[in-house]
């Protein structure tokens, strides 16, 4: 029985007292890099709700709830879980609307200091509620394996590249100076995708909850760098700034955590390398996840943000004397020029 089916069937029963004999009607919500399918549900009392489609399979939903109900006590705003059938594979979920922070910025780029003022509380607030010991580590082991996808789908898949030993080599020491890096860096609960297209802008506050952002596709959090969300947010794959207006984003940011007690470093400068450097490991990953969801998924409509996200890269790796065999790499590869910007 397809899905759809099984979901609809499912639906009517959750609310067969309320609405008997309801038609059930999806509407596509959105979708992510995930096998997760997400729809919009109207009820006929005019009110919506969001239906989470995970195939028990390939999808586990326990970690959504686990993490869901682990930020909302951070008092950030999360959709809340109103029904569960951890067997389907099906969450009946609270709709926190259909305007991302992507869309609301294309519209209006003039709000962004609004709507990043309100990321960096929210982002901020999990931070602070985090503890050792209650989310699975980002460790040495797993940001290896998302390295690995550079060099695995980027570049010998995407990109039809022979890694060669001495270009092994150089990935091989690069990526060793990255690990250590984020390896020393404080440790605190990590969203792993805090960008504009899983920040919703809502308007009226939700009960108990400040209102902006609302926040999406959390099931993957982790405990681990604390730079890691906010490169993720103002270096996102999606969108960009001028590296003016990022360096203020991020110096609010920072001056924040400084008031909060959060355990960065003093000097702004040693914060924003740590910060650059997260960056290179999420930016590698980033490379090596597009290239497998055009290659392996056919998910094609990935590719037209690389560009983005290399232009990210070069610009660090060029910047820092250990990464510039990692530029050079690229040039050789893809005859693109390096981007210049600040240098610390």
């Amino acid at each position: 029985m397809p899905r759809t089916t099984l979901l609809r069937n499912w639906l009517g029963q959750v609310f067969e007292s309320a609405f008997p004999g309801w038609d059930v009607h999806l509407e596509a919500a959105s979708a992510d890099a995930s096998f997760r399918r997400y729809f919009r549900v109207l009820l006929p009392d005019q009110t919506t709700r969001i239906v989470m489609d995970a195939p028990p399979e390939k999808e586990d939903c326990r970690p959504f709830i686990q993490v869901a109900a682990l930020f909302r006590r951070a008092d950030v705003h999360l959709p809340e879980v109103l029904v569960s059938d951890l067997e389907q594979g099906f969450l009946l979920l609270s709709d926190l609307g259909n305007t991302t922070y992507l869309s609301a910025l294309q519209g209006d780029r003039s709000a962004a200091a609004r709507l990043y003022a309100d990321a960096n509380r929210a982002l901020l607030a999990i931070q602070l509620a985090s503890r050792p010991g209650v989310l699975p580590a980002y460790d040495r082991d797993l940001l290896s394996r998302e390295l690995a996808l550079f060099p695995e789908w980027y570049l010998r898949r995407h990109l039809g590249v022979s890694i060669d030993e001495g270009m092994q080599g150089t990935l091989q020491k690069v990526f060793e100076a990255i690990l250590v890096n984020n390896l020393q860096q404080p440790q605190v609960y990590v969203h792993r995708d805090y960008h504009s297209r899983n920040l919703m802008l809502v308007g009226e506050p939700a009960p108990a909850f400040p209102s902006n952002p609302g926040i999406l596709d959390f099931q993957d959090a982790v405990y681990g760098p604390l730079t890691y969300d906010l490169v993720s947010l103002y270096r996102d794959a999606y969108i960009d700034w001028p590296e003016d207006q990022e360096l203020d984003f991020v110096i609010r940011y920072w001056e924040g955590a400084r008031q909060a007690g959060l355990p960065v470093q003093a000097d702004f400068h040693d914060f924003y390398r740590d910060y650059e450097w997260m960056g290179v490991q999420r930016q590698l990953k980033v490379l090596g996840i597009f290239a497998r969801l055009c290659h392996r998924d056919a998910k094609s409509d990935y590719l037209a943000d690389m560009p983005r996200v290399l232009g990210y890269l070069r610009r660090t790796c060029e910047r820092y004397s250990e990464l510039r065999p990692l530029a050079r790499l690229l040039d050789v590869l893809e005859k693109r020029p390096l981007s210049v910007g600040y240098s610390f």
